[in-house]
């Protein structure tokens, strides 16, 4: 597979060398721990699925990252190859410290993957994880070479922060919380689970600005919502969708504190920019874009597509450096 993706690699890498500068290599990597199907292509039910060969896929897709950022850097040096990682922050549920190490534990099945990208080696603590589970990976000597091939900036998803207690008692899930956690009080959800935390966009950047000193890119976040089609003032079909003008108003303005906290950020893309079908539960009425599509569920639909009230706003936002946004 490493092979199969080495072409895949070069052929788009060469295809594009003159037009693309930036580029990642994989989609939320550290997602196949929790989701191997989806993010890592594994067919083996979880259920079924061994840590042992759990974590040599994910060796594999290290090496083939790193592999990737390597030849990368041979076909046009001034090439920036990032990795991307689903981001979120971990709260303790109380001050006890057990459930201070239960988010140590926590953010490091999470941090494990972008460590070994900005470090180019695996981090000790992965390395005890494996001990005491009776993991032995197989990492040849050429392995370990081209993992040294380290990413220029880091990118991440970011739409929810996650909170951990070692209590099992007080293990409440959220329903949207894909790499686990319990709910957090103090917090709102969207209709899907997700628990909404603009703040914690801000913890994440320093977080990561602290960890690494490599540029960063925030390069998903947005809100998943139920839209209505409605007529707008001009009579024309449209979406009042307030709701995700404060999400990703809130977020911003968050964005704006961590510039200002001195975190080298690159960029900012929402997710997305139109309606498109939900990877996490293959829903159309899921929504996150700007541009509302006449699509539903049930595949009926014109596929028409309309301007929401968000898509209007974010184009001020644009046009006005984010002088527009609300504190």
């Amino acid at each position: 597979m490493i092979g199969f993706y080495e072409n895949y690699v070069r052929t788009v890498f060469t295809r594009y060398k003159d037009k693309v500068k930036y580029w990642l290599t994989f989609n939320e990597i550290n997602s196949i721990i929790h989701a191997p199907f989806m993010s890592g292509g594994i067919y083996t039910s979880p259920d079924k699925l061994s840590k042992q060969d759990l974590y040599q896929a994910c060796h594999h897709e290290l090496v083939a990252s790193a592999l990737a950022t390597k030849i990368g850097h041979e076909i046009n040096p001034d090439f920036k190859i990032g990795c991307m990682v689903i981001a979120m922050p971990t709260y303790p549920l109380t001050s006890h410290p057990d459930d201070i190490i239960a988010v140590m534990e926590a953010d490091r099945q999470n941090f494990f993957f972008s460590d070994v990208h900005v470090r180019g080696t695996y981090p000790g603590y992965m390395k005890r994880y494996f001990r005491e589970h009776g993991i032995e990976l197989n990492i040849t000597p050429e392995d370990e070479e081209i993992l040294k091939n380290t990413v220029d900036f880091v990118s991440f998803s970011y739409y929810m922060s996650s909170t951990e207690t070692a209590d099992e008692s007080k293990k409440v899930k959220g329903a949207g919380n894909i790499l686990g956690g319990v709910l957090n009080p103090y917090l709102e959800a969207s209709e899907w689970g997700w628990q909404i935390d603009p703040k914690g966009l801000r913890i994440i950047l320093n977080t990561f600005w602290d960890r690494y000193q490599k540029p960063l890119f925030i390069v998903e976040n947005g809100l998943g919502a139920i839209d209505e089609l409605v007529k707008g003032e001009d009579g024309q079909l449209t979406v009042n969708d307030d709701y995700r003008i404060k999400y990703l108003n809130d977020h911003l303005v968050q964005v704006a504190e961590a510039i200002a906290d001195g975190v080298d950020l690159m960029g900012y893309t929402t997710w997305g920019c139109i309606d498109l079908v939900s990877a996490s539960t293959a829903e159309l009425k899921k929504r996150y874009g700007f541009i509302y599509v006449d699509r539903n569920d049930d595949g009926s639909g014109t596929l028409n597509r309309y301007k929401k009230k968000s898509f209007y706003w974010y184009k001020k936002v644009i046009a006005t450096n984010g002088e527009s946004l609300k504190a």
